[in-house]
């Protein structure tokens, strides 16, 4: 392996930090796309009197919420390396290796685990809204079934 030189880490950092925010702008659509479908889905069942639909709601609001952690998931993988990247450009490291992005992205991704996964789940900016949206359409069809 060869030591890169501070303009090789600079660039490596940047797409590096290019990607994590491109993670943030897809976790944006797959937000919306779980709004969209899990209020479509519970207005059509609650206007329409088929509260059965509701259930569907919430079991697509709760792959959604696993979508979402997936990619936030996959998106933490890479802070490793820019913290490596940081850490060698701010002096606190003495030396790093050129071009590591797929090792440290594999090693930190394996690392974390289902604990960092179901972490990650319960963030507030990942729970939101498919987490609030999926006990509320379950607990709404519940109500239905015992009221309804």
């Amino acid at each position: 392996m060869s030591i890169c030189d501070r303009e090789q880490l600079e660039n490596e950092y940047f797409h590096l930090y290019s990607v994590v925010e491109n993670f943030d702008s897809k976790s944006l659509t797959i937000k919306a796309w779980s709004v969209t479908l899990g209020v479509g889905i519970a207005g059509s069942g609650a206007f329409t009197d088929h509260y059965d639909l509701l259930i569907y709601a919430a079991v697509a609001s709760f792959l959604f919420w696993l979508t979402e952690t997936c990619w936030k998931t996959f998106q933490y993988a890479h802070y490793r390396r820019l913290g490596q990247i940081e850490a060698y450009l701010s002096g606190d490291r003495p030396q790093i290796d050129c071009l590591q992005i797929g090792r440290s992205w594999y090693t930190s991704y394996k690392d974390g685990g289902g604990k960092r996964f179901l972490r990650i789940m319960f963030r507030l900016h990942v729970l939101l809204p498919h987490g609030i949206m999926a006990v509320g359409f379950a607990l709404w069809y519940l109500l239905t079934l015992a009221f309804g």
